[in-house]
């Protein structure tokens, strides 16, 4: 199933009136948004849950902090979880207030992200 289509323009809408350059790009099944050419959240479809789920990188403190907020819980795809992302369930970004939250906590982390390094062929 794909992603949801509403939500990625939701968030293009955000960052559009935040004035925050970005490109979107179909990956693993999802969408994910990148700033300054670093992911910086995205749409994952949870095949188990049958759910879409709000990707959010924000940092290994702020996942931290966040991780007892509705919805929010470790992004995990490999029974490993990611440090500095989480995964947030429809019921703690579908109103526009917990949406915002999130991004703006992706926005605030991204200058300090570091650029994933492109595995060389060998």
């Amino acid at each position: 199933m794909p992603y949801d289509e509403y939500l990625a323009e939701r968030i293009r809408n955000y960052f559009t009136e935040q004035k925050v350059p970005f490109y979107d790009k179909n990956m693993m099944g999802g969408c994910v948004f990148m700033v300054n050419d670093k992911m910086c959240c995205g749409i994952h479809f949870d095949k188990m849950k049958k759910i879409d789920l709000l990707m959010a990188r924000i940092g290994e403190n702020a996942a931290i902090e966040f991780a007892e907020k509705k919805g929010c819980h470790p992004m995990d795809f490999t029974g490993w979880p990611m440090k500095g992302y989480v995964f947030i369930d429809p019921d703690g970004f579908d109103l526009e207030e917990d949406l915002v939250f999130w991004l703006d906590h992706c926005i605030a982390f991204n200058p300090t992200a570091k650029i994933a390094q492109e595995r060389r062929k060998k």
